[in-house]
């Protein structure tokens, strides 16, 4: 195991493409770190230059505390697993499982026991004398797993693992992944463009669009003080409302024909000033009947099951509302809602950022 260090890495291809902007943040030892964002947002590049399979073209990768630029992958001591699981489909599950152990003179004895070991671990001990066209995609990727686990590196490397996969073996494979990660305490470094993979996985969790870092904090920190308008409405499902508005005086700010008050409104904002007003779809809670509020007008309803979506306009933008099941009778219009101060957040219509009186998160988590 080995804390990760990224001071200042960028990537550029030919013709001045910058494809990973100056990229700084480091990972503790046993950490498991994620990052997310859009696709073509640089954060496979980022992981393919800690990896080694990408040359880096300026700053430093350090690994317990060794900078790594000009060392070869093989000598990295980190493992990686890939998107398409990379097995070799001529061989069995055992023999995909040792390949690498015996590329490197490992002792017989030895390999047996740990890829006895990791097929206990990743229960596909009865698979073991399989080839891959024979399993499952979940029964793959844990074997891709496994070979990763053998080489007991000092870092654990996963590009968008589970993407092959369907919806209902992916929530099953992220927890083990989550399990397993902990079980070994290696430290560990995810990516996917999957918000909720980034969530539930992730110990600290780096937002990327563009090539640049737009965030980096625990997935508690990131979904309550987003520190822009990209990961607001990145990061949450459905995505954070987002309402146009002017700062009045009192610190208020008016939208069209409504005012609300935001506990994220800090001092010196001059009236007049145009931003953008963001409420997350679960924070909003209808008003009784007859009390003061936000008007919301119902334009129809999306079916969750256990929750619906009332999606409608707030002050003449779209807006989301989400609540139980039965919450809203059949056929209503309109409701009134009442939206908490500390629920409002506020953005700079210009730049996107946060306007946020409360120091950044994302400095204190970096």
């Amino acid at each position: 195991m080995a804390e990760v260090t990224l001071r200042d890495v960028r990537k550029v291809y030919a013709g001045g493409v910058e494809a990973v902007k100056g990229v700084s943040f480091s990972i503790p030892d046993g950490g498991f770190c994620v990052l997310v964002g859009p696709s073509g947002c640089g954060k496979s590049t980022l992981l393919r230059m800690v990896a080694g399979l990408e040359t880096i073209s300026s700053g430093d990768v350090a690994i317990g505390g060794r900078v790594v630029n000009q060392i070869e992958p093989a000598d990295r001591d980190i493992a990686m697993v890939f998107q398409n699981y990379a097995l070799y489909p001529h061989m069995s599950v055992y023999d995909n499982i040792a390949y690498g152990l015996r590329n490197r003179g490992t002792p017989k004895a030895e390999i047996e026991a740990r890829v006895a070991e990791a097929a206990r671990i990743l229960a596909i001990e009865p698979f073991l004398q399989r080839k891959p066209r024979a399993l499952s995609g979940g029964q793959r990727q844990r074997v891709a797993m496994g070979r990763a686990i053998v080489r007991k590196p000092q870092v654990f490397l996963f590009d968008e693992p589970l993407s092959n996969l369907d919806a209902k073996l992916r929530v099953q494979m992220r927890v083990e992944i989550k399990k397993l990660q902990r079980a070994l305490g290696v430290t560990s470094i995810y990516v996917t463009h999957d918000q909720v993979e980034a969530m539930t996985l992730s110990d600290k969790l780096v937002v990327m669009n563009a090539g640049e870092v737009e965030q980096i904090g625990t997935p508690t920190q990131i979904y309550r003080r987003p520190e822009s308008r990209f990961v607001a409405t990145f990061i949450g499902s459905p995505p954070m409302n987002l309402l146009p508005g002017v700062v009045e005086a009192d610190g208020r700010v008016a939208l069209d024909g409504v005012t609300l008050a935001s506990d994220d409104m800090r001092a010196g904002l001059a009236p007049g000033t145009r931003v953008e007003v963001g409420v997350r779809p679960e924070e909003a809670e209808i008003a009784p009947q007859g009390a003061p509020g936000t008007p919301f007008a119902i334009d129809f309803i999306e079916e969750l099951g256990a929750t619906e979506l009332l999606h409608g306009f707030v002050a003449g933008a779209p807006f989301i509302l989400q609540v139980a099941t039965g919450a809203v009778p059949a056929g209503l219009k309109a409701l009134t809602l009442s939206i908490p101060a500390r629920c409002v957040h506020v953005f700079d219509a210009q730049t996107g950022k946060r306007l946020g009186r409360v120091e950044s998160e994302n400095a204190r988590a970096a």
